[in-house]
């Protein structure tokens, strides 16, 4: 992805934004229990409305890339004032998003098989040490735990496949709201997950 910066979303949008995905999460909790998948991903949507609410600093902290908001709790905070946090800290976490989803999205590739890797790598574990410690030397990333990223409090790579779902999950809800927030795509439904 280009790494020069967008405009970001105003905070009018982005207040908007956030209505109408506290809406649709709050719609999908009140089909629970459910094994829609149209409701399942509503309720993900969680992660990227208590993202928006960081983003307007309703929300204090976002929580690590392991953890989930409580998709309740954050379908019943206000936007608070709304003001956007300051352009670098969003753009830093949406770097950080970005790293978390390109983490997840790399076992995902590694599991189907093949994958193509820079020439100056050896192996795809090596690839990953290096992304992991590049990241925490940049303060994106927790520091590394035996060359990978720290998740669930082990290694990645052996995480569960639940445990790989709901942190690629979160993921994937976050860069996107990120990455919205930032300025990529035309709108919320063609905003570019490049990792």
């Amino acid at each position: 992805m280009d790494s020069r910066r967008r405009r970001h979303r105003s905070q009018a949008e982005v207040l908007e934004r956030a209505a109408a995905l506290r809406e649709a999460v709050r719609a999908a909790l009140d089909r629970l229990p459910s094994d829609d998948p149209a409701v399942v991903d509503a309720v993900w949507q969680g992660e990227a409305l208590g993202t928006l609410l960081w983003a307007l600093q309703a929300v204090e902290h976002l929580p690590p890339y392991d953890r989930p908001f409580d998709p309740a709790e954050v379908a019943e905070t206000g936007g608070g004032d709304g003001r956007l946090r300051d352009a670098d800290e969003l753009h830093d976490e949406c770097e950080t998003a970005r790293l978390w989803h390109w983490r997840a999205r790399t076992t995902a590739v590694q599991a189907a098989g093949g994958i193509a890797l820079p020439e100056r790598y050896a192996s795809l574990d090596q690839l990953i040490a290096a992304t992991a410690m590049r990241g925490a030397e940049q303060g994106l990333l927790p520091p590394p735990l035996r060359g990978d990223f720290r998740a669930y409090d082990k290694v990645y790579r052996q995480l569960s496949p639940a445990e790989l779902a709901g942190a690629h999950s979160i993921a994937f809800e976050r860069h996107r709201a990120l990455n919205w927030l930032c300025g990529w795509g035309e709108s919320w439904d063609d905003v570019p997950l490049d990792t």
